[in-house]
């Protein structure tokens, strides 16, 4: 087995110094280089180093959009079916920037889906759309439970909610629900409204803690329907007199 990686170990790091250029960040092909399976091509590497650091790439591509801004006449809107997505403007063909920008930020993405020009192009990458940062980013937001160990030592060993020490069972938990985003912070600035899909507002609680979390929200939303079913009866009453 080991000989067998070595080999390929060894076809991986001739292809990717061949295919290397001149410029590359020196984190990632450090990071790269010390895989048990090193990447054979700098977009590999690229990805595989973002991958790694998922909570890096969330802190990156929220201060990416927090360059660009929301583009003029969005606005969120979402509803019960799609308000776990995190509100993305530039993925909106009316406000798309094309190729050459990054669809989560709106920034210029260059070679190999970095957010910087190290190459001194003077333009983006026409043929790419998302930074690797922002694809790691997004899939933090989207699927958070992905990211259980990571969140898990970022936090420690305490659980924030019961205060009790952190069991292995622990599961993903926004602390804010993203149904109360919604309702209640939905006027924030888009690049402001992202921390709540990201690192800020993510924990790993334990199982009990969690249970008793949801049956909480659940109660709310239930009072938040009774009242608005309610409000829609009375409006639907003739004034009397």
């Amino acid at each position: 087995m080991s000989a067998w990686k070595d080999e390929k170990n060894a076809r991986a790091l001739a292809r990717l110094n061949k295919a290397l250029p001149a410029v590359f960040p020196k984190t990632v092909l450090a990071h790269a280089l010390s895989r048990p399976l090193v990447p054979p091509t700098p977009r590999l590497a690229m990805d595989s180093y973002w991958r790694a650091h998922p909570l890096r790439a969330d802190r990156l591509a929220r201060a990416l959009a927090a360059r660009s801004g929301a583009p003029d006449g969005w606005t969120w809107r979402s509803s019960a079916a799609d308000f776990r997505l995190p509100p993305a403007p530039y993925r909106d063909e009316r406000f798309s920037l094309g190729r050459g920008h990054c669809c989560v930020c709106g920034q210029p993405a260059f070679r190999f889906g970095w957010h910087v020009d190290l190459w001194g192009r003077g333009e983006p990458n026409k043929n790419a759309s998302w930074h690797a940062c922002c694809v790691a980013a997004w899939k933090l937001w989207t699927a958070p439970r992905d990211y259980l160990a990571i969140l898990r030592k970022a936090q420690g060993r305490v659980c924030p909610v019961t205060a009790k020490r952190l069991l292995k069972s622990g599961e993903v938990d926004h602390r804010m629900p993203l149904y109360r985003v919604w309702r209640e912070e939905s006027q924030r600035p888009w690049p402001e409204l992202l921390s709540f899909w990201g690192a800020p507002n993510l924990q790993v609680i334990n199982r009990d803690g969690h249970l008793n979390k949801c049956q909480d929200e659940a109660r709310e939303r239930a009072g938040w329907r009774l009242d608005e079913k309610r409000a829609t009866v009375d409006g639907d009453r003739e004034p009397a007199g």
